[in-house]
């Protein structure tokens, strides 16, 4: 069984896709994750961002594997190194590389072959498992996912003011929405869910009494 999340960034699909996985005993697959990698090898080789058709080769090769909810980069834990500022910003230019997105989309559906998995990302229902049992597209406000990245970023001891994070997601947003492969949109026969109101545990809950619902029938 296939349960896909998507949704823009901030609404809290790769803390709910993995509560959600472990309550149901599936595997969990944070694609977001994927592109980040692929990002930071850019920015490590100083790849031109520009460069499309270099930018396209960074995955050839690469050893990607999820590990105890941990990402590892050929045998390297970059868990927290993707997490950064710079990477956030590469990883959606990055995302809009039709190679790159072909090279990780067949690695998605590897990673799928004969499990039960939650997958999260921006395209997992529209065009990665587009025949997924359980399809559904969080959304929030764009100020409580600016609050939640701004949250997520002092923990690990940054501090960007909540302005700049609202025109770093608008920027992304509209990168996502507008790029000619693999748009950011919910797929026609997804569940539209609005957290704002709502923790990620209660999220996870109501995700969990729908998907075992689609399981017993």
């Amino acid at each position: 069984m296939i349960v896909t999340i998507d949704g823009p960034a901030g609404t809290g699909k790769s803390t709910v896709a993995r509560i959600l996985a472990s309550r149901l005993g599936f595997e969990f697959l944070n694609t977001g994750a994927m592109y980040r990698a692929v990002a930071y090898v850019c920015l490590e080789r100083h790849v031109n961002l520009d460069d499309t058709e270099a930018v396209g080769r960074v995955p050839i090769g690469l050893d990607i594997v999820f590990r105890n909810n941990r990402l590892f980069l050929d045998g390297n834990d970059v868990t927290e190194a993707i997490r950064g500022q710079e990477v956030t910003q590469t990883a959606s230019l990055v995302a809009a590389n039709e190679l790159v997105r072909q090279r990780l989309v067949q690695l998605q559906r590897d990673v799928a072959r004969n499990v039960n998995l939650v997958t999260e990302g921006r395209d997992q229902g529209t065009v990665v498992f587009q025949d997924a049992q359980c399809k559904f597209f969080l959304t929030a406000s764009p100020h409580e996912r600016a609050l939640r990245r701004q949250r997520e970023l002092q923990a690990r001891g940054d501090e960007v003011a909540l302005d700049e994070l609202l025109a770093q997601q608008e920027l992304r947003d509209e990168r996502d929405e507008t790029r000619a492969c693999s748009p950011l949109k919910p797929a026609d026969d997804a569940l539209v869910i609005d957290t704002t109101p709502m923790s990620l545990e209660d999220v996870a809950g109501y995700l969990e009494t729908l998907v075992r619902g689609r399981m017993d029938h």
